[in-house]
């Protein structure tokens, strides 16, 4: 039944996609990108109701003027520009990090193949309460708390992991361990990165 499980963020994104003809634009995209100003009130008021956007516009026509002069870049641009290479490759290879990261240590784990898809459940939960945790104390805290935050924990839980690694072959309850960590550490990147 997974191929059924699968499915079916397709048509969530199916629903999705018949039901936003529905829905207006972003206000701030119709105020800064599109320069719409009736449409940003009309979308206010469509999207929150009756009522007075006085503050919300005023904050949006604040941050039109911090960003009068700066150009918005398509993706080509963005990649043609070197000053935001770092972060590309930054971005970039954790991507592809996470992509390789537990397909060892589930190997080295020895995992049981009735117990695998437990695991595949297990790492989406994780993300899932990544998500929710996140979501619930970003305001409280800030995004650059909780990147530099992320990322010291996923430091710490890379070094835990390797060391995990090296020592399994001697304390077979390490191997358990590894999968733990990985879970953490898809839980650390969710909260941060």
């Amino acid at each position: 039944m997974w191929n059924v499980l699968l499915s079916f963020s397709g048509l969530v994104a199916l629903i999705q996609l018949l039901f936003l003809p529905f829905f207006p634009e972003s206000p701030p995209y119709l105020l800064l990108q599109k320069e719409d100003k009736a449409g940003c009130l009309k979308a206010m008021k469509q999207l929150w109701g009756e009522g007075n956007y006085h503050t919300e516009f005023d904050d949006l026509m604040k941050e039109k003027a911090i960003t009068k002069g700066t150009k918005i870049m398509n993706v080509l641009e963005v990649l043609r520009e070197r000053s935001v290479y770092p972060q590309l490759c930054t971005m970039l290879l954790l991507l592809l990090s996470l992509q390789l990261c537990g397909l060892k240590i589930f190997c080295t784990a020895n995992l049981q193949e009735s117990i695998i898809p437990y695991v595949s459940l297990g790492v989406s939960i994780s993300e899932l309460i990544s998500i929710i945790f996140c979501s619930s104390i970003i305001d409280r805290f800030g995004r650059r708390t909780l990147l530099c935050g992320g990322y010291l924990l996923m430091a710490l839980i890379l070094v835990l992991l390797e060391t995990s690694l090296l020592l399994s072959d001697q304390f077979l309850w390490l191997r358990y361990c590894s999968v733990i960590l990985i879970f953490l550490f898809i839980i650390a990147y969710g909260i941060g990165p």
